[in-house]
């Protein structure tokens, strides 16, 4: 079952207390995992159980996201506000540089941890911010019309599109390569965590500029894209190698851009091969 975690956290006004829902599953070697915008730690429910076999498994909701809370007031979510909080969350669930794998933002989050320092390796899937500007511009209509969608749709009709195939495909064939294999109550549950998260807008503007440009030289890192992701082409992953030269780079075949569902198999062998 989730558990709220509470830790301090520095902010302009003084020390305050920053709140976040996790799923922690299995033993070893400490795994933190990272959704993307408007998601939550459920994201990674098909693959929990594979790596929780080996692994000290915790997903996280990140703040204003899932069932956390906001970011106390003073820390903006941007990169300087966002990492530090992190770390505190590692420190406060007692895990020192743990391996850490992130999809979409949370790929962008993990490749940040790791040229903090603050973590052992680095697995990001389809990471944010190897974009062109025409690119991001149409990541974020992308996201902006789901989240849009999201909100328009009373919770009935959600519950009703969800019980069929066609009506999954309609609310998350965006993010799926493969809707269909999404349960009901997942996409019910994830359109509610996009339509109430609320740190989205925050977020958005933040990565409204800015591109990821350093190497990261001293740990083990994977970048891994799906062939089939409708949001961030799977060519920027060629450019996320070309500024982490170091990096493997990894092919997701019919994967889109939460590949998580679309091959748990497949996903999980690469997070366990990256942080091995």
């Amino acid at each position: 079952m989730p558990a709220t975690i509470s830790f301090p956290v520095a902010t302009p006004g003084g020390p305050r207390t920053a709140r976040v829902v996790h799923e922690r599953r299995g033993a070893g070697r400490p795994l933190v995992l990272l959704h993307g915008i408007g998601h939550h730690w459920q994201a990674w429910q098909p693959v929990l159980d594979i790596l929780a076999v080996d692994r000290d498994v915790i997903a996280v909701d990140l703040p204003g996201f899932g069932a956390s809370e906001t970011l106390p007031d003073g820390i903006p979510y941007d990169i300087d506000g966002v990492i530090p909080v992190l770390g505190a969350l590692f420190e406060a669930l007692g895990v020192e540089r743990p391996d850490v794998a992130g999809n979409s933002l949370g790929g962008l989050l993990a490749l940040e941890l790791g040229r903090a320092g603050l973590v052992r390796s680095v697995t990001a899937l389809a990471p944010a911010r190897f974009w062109t500007e025409a690119e991001r511009r149409y990541a974020f209509g992308v996201l902006s019309a789901m989240r849009a969608g999201a909100r328009a749709l009373p919770p009935p009709a959600v519950a009703w599109l969800a019980r069929g195939a066609a009506g999954r495909a309609a609310l998350t064939g965006t993010i799926y390569a493969r809707p269909g294999r999404r349960s009901p109550a997942a996409v019910v549950a994830e359109t509610r965590a996009l339509r109430e998260a609320p740190g989205f807008r925050a977020t958005l503007a933040a990565g409204s500029t800015g591109l990821f440009t350093h190497d990261i030289p001293d740990i083990p890192v994977t970048i891994a894209w799906g062939t089939r992701d409708r949001v961030l082409p799977r060519r920027q992953g060629v450019r996320a190698k070309r500024v982490i030269p170091g990096a493997r780079l990894v092919r997701l075949p019919g994967c889109g851009h939460v590949p998580m569902n679309d091959d748990p198999a497949l996903v999980a062998r690469v997070i366990l091969d990256g942080s091995s």
